[in-house]
């Protein structure tokens, strides 16, 4: 026997399919520019190796001689255990790279978001987030608690609107 939260998830599955809506994880290629798919060479507009780095062989032999000196992962949120000296060089870098006295690297564009729209707003705050925004600026926007104002794609008259009907401090 199947517990109904099972059939309603296969329900819903099978809704998806009916609907075009049922994606299915593909095996690919390296990361690059240029993937291999099915077997056709396509250019990779879908990755966030924007600068074609994740296969360059610097990259990878930094990668190998850091896992040899200092393993590999975390081990746990740097607040709980601290950061290795390698994050604290990668941020002393990028810091004087862009002329600025500090640099806090997040893991990816969505832990960024996540940690930059939680740091920066709070119950008090408004958002007016573009309803094409992506998932990790809408996230953000949620777990900072802030109030969220969606409005249609591009739609500058609504966000106007939107805008000047927000009650105003001070």
């Amino acid at each position: 026997m199947e517990p109904a939260g099972l059939a309603a998830l296969a329900r819903g599955l099978e809704q998806h399919g009916r609907d075009g809506l049922r994606r299915e994880r593909r095996r690919r290629s390296p990361q690059g520019p240029i993937v291999f798919e099915a077997g056709r060479q396509l250019a990779n507009f879908a990755s966030n190796d924007y600068l074609g780095l994740a296969n360059h062989p610097r990259i990878r032999e930094a990668a190998h001689d850091a896992i040899e000196a200092f393993g590999f992962g975390a081990g746990a949120s740097p607040i709980v255990v601290g950061h290795s000296r390698l994050h604290e060089e990668a941020e002393a870098a990028f810091a004087r790279f862009t002329g600025l006295p500090r640099a806090l690297l997040f893991s990816s564009g969505y832990a960024a978001n996540l940690g930059i729209l939680t740091a920066i707003a709070d119950r008090s705050a408004a958002i007016f987030a573009d309803r094409l925004d992506h998932a990790c600026l809408v996230d953000g926007a949620l777990l900072s608690r802030a109030t969220i104002h969606r409005y249609p794609h591009r739609d500058l008259e609504r966000l106007e609107a939107l805008a000047d009907r927000r009650p105003r401090s001070g």
